[in-house]
């Protein structure tokens, strides 16, 4: 065992599994100096407890996820399609070997030079041929990816610019949405041309609130993530960080989703102008594994004014034309319009006969079409708020 620890604290690609908790109780205990029972007991209990932790007791399991998921030199050069030298692949080789004989330690062995008789906690040990599984994820880095790109799909930008995971995506799927199926059909084959490395358009949805723009685009994320898409949402005040972002993820070999929800502008936003750069493509916002989808309920995206529309403005028709040029700019623009009663009945029906709520369907409409009249009108969002309410009266 002092053998495994002096090759644990070799690595050199993976170093970084060094700082992992469990990898880092394990070391602490394997350190432990001959004749320290309680301590060495007390610091395999901590190893033990760590991997209890993570949710699981696998041993195995969770040293596959923690390799497989690695950010390090090579998989960063693998993912740009690079090819490592010689001394790199030999050095990676050596290191899955080591992390093997980590994933297939068993209770017994690591607890067979204490000197202690009573039962301590065990864990469930397996066995793996890490380097042929490694090579897979290697060879499909563009499925996978590598690091918290590895581990989710959705992602946010903080208030520090820092790309920030999502812990619980939404996780509407497309079979959920109802209707829209000529606009939902668009936004996956742009999306798939995307994956596929075929140019990809950005894309505006717009149309009345509540018709499902934002949903369309998470559930397109939610069918394809497994394919190496992920999503990164954008707030408008966040707009001039995207060049940055866009470098950041432009050797990443994922493919990317900017979105940009509820998007409008007054005309001296400063704003307005730095989302007409990008979508322009300017040297520093260019990136071909980035698409930018934006949804709005303006067509045009900015606010007018009765004084806009009338012209205080020596140029007037310039001024809107650059108003009319920004939604332009996006490659495929797409209208969601609100549903009529049929649609708008069918969506409620299907969501209670999803939720399990039995009701009779003549009342279940007239309730509907009440709900709906209260609020504003119809629309998909209504429809859910709708059958959310009979489910709190359940």
């Amino acid at each position: 065992m002092k053998t495994l620890n002096i090759r644990l604290r070799s690595l050199a690609v993976f170093r970084s599994l060094l700082r992992d908790p469990v990898i880092a109780a394990l070391a602490q205990y394997l350190d432990t100096p001959a004749g320290e029972t309680a301590e060495a007991v007390s610091r395999y209990a901590e190893f033990v407890s760590q991997l209890y932790a993570t949710g699981s007791d696998d041993l195995t399991a969770y040293v596959k996820t923690i390799v497989g998921n690695d950010e390090n030199p090579y998989i960063r050069l693998v993912g740009r399609g690079v090819t490592p030298s010689a001394q790199m692949e030999k050095c990676v080789e050596r290191e899955l070997s080591i992390l093997q004989t980590v994933a297939e330690l068993t209770p017994e062995a690591l607890c067979r030079d204490l000197n202690w008789q009573e039962a301590l906690p065990g864990f469930t040990p397996g066995c793996i041929d890490l380097a042929e599984y490694y090579r897979e994820r290697c060879r499909r880095v563009g499925e996978f990816g590598y690091g918290i790109y590895a581990r989710y799909r959705m992602f946010y930008i903080d208030a520090a610019g820092k790309i920030v995971p999502v812990e619980n995506p939404d996780a509407t799927r497309l079979s959920e949405l109802i209707d829209y199926k000529r606009e939902q059909q668009i936004i996956l084959d742009n999306t798939t041309a995307l994956l596929q490395g075929r140019p990809a358009a950005n894309i505006l949805l717009t149309g009345d609130a509540g018709t499902g723009k934002s949903s369309t685009v998470k559930a397109v994320v939610n069918e394809l993530w497994m394919q190496g898409l992920r999503i990164l949402e954008v707030r408008k005040e966040q707009l001039h960080q995207i060049p940055g972002v866009l470098d950041a993820l432009s050797d990443n070999p994922l493919k990317f989703i900017m979105f940009i929800d509820d998007l409008s502008f007054r005309k001296d936003d400063d704003n307005f102008s730095a989302l007409k750069a990008i979508l322009e493509g300017s040297v520093s916002a260019k990136s071909a594994n980035v698409v930018i989808y934006a949804t709005s309920n303006r067509r045009h995206l900015v606010k007018e004014t009765f004084s806009d529309r009338e012209g205080d403005d020596i140029h007037h028709n310039d001024t809107v034309q650059e108003i009319i040029s920004l939604s332009e700019r996006f490659g495929i623009q797409i209208t969601f319009q609100k549903p009529n009663k049929k649609t708008y009945l069918e969506i409620v029906h299907h969501l209670a006969q999803q939720r399990g709520i039995s009701y009779d369907p003549v009342r279940l409409e007239m309730e509907a079409e009440r709900f709906a009249l209260n609020r504003g009108g119809r629309s998909a969002r209504a429809a859910t708020q709708f059958v959310d309410s009979l489910m709190a009266k359940a």
